[in-house]
């Protein structure tokens, strides 16, 4: 592994973890997808803060 990618590993390591919430989730003009891509973005909330 390169010099720079080793710094860049090591940034990566250190960057805060944060959730995002700043998403509005309008069910009535959602169709399937939206509905799938929400319930998928809830389980990966889920999955990390479990760490």
């Amino acid at each position: 592994m390169s010099e720079n990618n080793k710094r860049k590993q090591q940034g990566a390591n250190q960057l805060p973890v944060v959730k995002n919430e700043d998403v509005e989730f309008a069910a009535e003009v959602a169709d399937e997808d939206d509905f799938e891509a929400a319930e998928r973005a809830q389980s990966a909330d889920y999955r990390q803060e479990e760490q």
